[in-house]
């Protein structure tokens, strides 16, 4: 005689996983000794996704709004001098906590004391050359997105297989 097994219900528990959005700005030091490509091969790799880029010139007014903060500061028209010098790629990336990921990879503003195998540590011995910018907080990510993208530009989507990249995060 065969006892029937009757089947229990089965749940799945979904973890959703906020997904932070970051600027990244590759300056023109970056794009002219062709580290773009390299440096966000490492955003992708650790599990980052593109959510938008582009190349373009900035000009002045760009660069003074986006560094606005400076504004008075003795470095502030070196600084704009340098971010309007030459193209620049600009992108958002998100992922699960991206602005402290893309901070941590970037390593120290100044070069020399940015610890190896960090982009900075790896790639930069300047404070001001020191490659790529990534914003430093919820706040100015939301700003400085605003500031360099149209919403439509900023694209959302799942990558197949991501949840071997987020379980567990």
């Amino acid at each position: 005689m065969r006892k029937r097994l009757r089947s229990s219900p089965v749940f799945f528990f979904v973890k959703v996983v906020f997904m932070q959005r970051t600027l990244i700005i590759f300056k023109p030091d970056c794009v002219q000794r062709r580290l773009v490509g390299e440096i966000l091969g490492r955003f992708e790799a650790k599990g980052l996704r593109i959510a938008a880029l582009k190349l373009l010139q900035v000009d002045r007014a760009l660069g003074e709004k986006h560094y606005a903060e400076h504004h008075g500061k003795p470095f502030f028209n070196g600084l704009i001098d340098f971010i309007t010098g030459g193209p620049v790629v600009v992108g958002v990336l998100q992922g699960n906590e991206a602005i402290t990921v893309v901070r941590t990879m970037l390593g120290a503003t100044n070069g020399v004391a940015a610890l190896p195998g960090t982009v900075r540590g790896d790639f930069s011995i300047s404070k001001q050359n020191n490659l790529i910018h990534g914003s430093d907080s919820p706040e100015s990510a939301q700003r400085e997105i605003a500031l360099w993208f149209q919403p439509g530009e900023v694209i959302d989507y799942t990558i197949a297989g991501s949840e071997w990249v987020f379980g567990g995060a």
